[in-house]
């Protein structure tokens, strides 16, 4: 038996020119990348930033994402200038590297409630515009070492970790309406977070990735326009490596 598609509503069948895009900490790295891209695609595209300046042409909007009260200004502010979210790329992120027995409880906190309680805040936020809508993308940026581990990055990797499980959850909850929810789980990439990394742990890193190089914000960008376009309304709880075949097989 051949199932029938139902109806597509009629947001969807508008396609995905000139939707409201969300971009948390898009004034540089992958999320600036993911901004403009999504950009040139059409859409209308507001960037979260917490310090400098947001960058031209985009619709920037000062926000500290571990703040509720912030986060919901932001919302609105975004929805008076562009209408409700109708894309969210959860991107912000920080790192607080060390051993375990050496972290504080500082660099725990702060690292779990940017990295993940931040995504929880923003997605749900989004979630409730979308749902009236019934359409979404919602596309949470992780990490291959989510899936490899990393030694001195155990708040970091619980972290991206547990994006996962959300993803996978929050499809579930928003599927029925329309809604997708992803995962894309960067490598090693050439921002400013990369150069942080030590050269000796940079040299095993290169050596796990099988394509012996680091990757760009475009291509991971690239990942994230396919995810949050109509060409993929049929995936949602997927984890898409963006890594050069760094943690493939996890």
């Amino acid at each position: 038996m051949t199932a029938t598609p139902g109806p597509a509503s009629p947001a969807a069948s508008s396609g995905p020119s000139g939707r409201s895009v969300l971009v948390t900490g898009g004034n540089r790295g992958i999320g600036l990348a993911v901004a403009r891209s999504l950009a040139a695609r059409g859409d209308r595209v507001a960037v979260t930033y917490r310090t400098g300046e947001p960058p031209e042409g985009l619709l920037g909007v000062q926000c500290d994402v571990t703040d509720e009260a912030q986060v919901e200004r932001a919302f609105k502010e975004v929805a008076a200038a562009h209408g409700d979210v109708e894309v969210l790329v959860a991107n912000a992120g920080i790192t607080r590297d060390g051993l375990l027995l050496a972290l504080g409880d500082d660099a725990i906190d702060t690292v779990l409630d940017t990295n993940l309680r931040s995504v929880i805040r923003v997605a749900k936020h989004a979630a409730r515009g979308m749902l009236g809508g019934r359409w979404g993308r919602l596309v949470l940026i992780s990490s291959a070492v989510a899936f490899t581990g990393s030694p001195g990055q155990t708040n970091y990797t619980a972290a991206k970790s547990g994006l996962v499980g959300l993803a996978r959850s929050l499809a579930w909850e928003l599927g029925s309406r329309g809604i997708t929810v992803n995962v894309v789980a960067p490598g090693l990439v050439e921002t400013d977070m990369l150069r942080d990394v030590r050269p000796a742990r940079m040299d095993q890193y290169l050596a796990m990735t099988p394509l012996g190089r680091a990757g760009s914000a475009d291509e991971v960008a690239a990942a994230v326009r396919f995810l949050t376009g109509e060409e993929a309304s049929y995936i949602t709880g997927a984890v898409l490596p963006v890594s050069g075949g760094l943690g493939m097989g996890h």
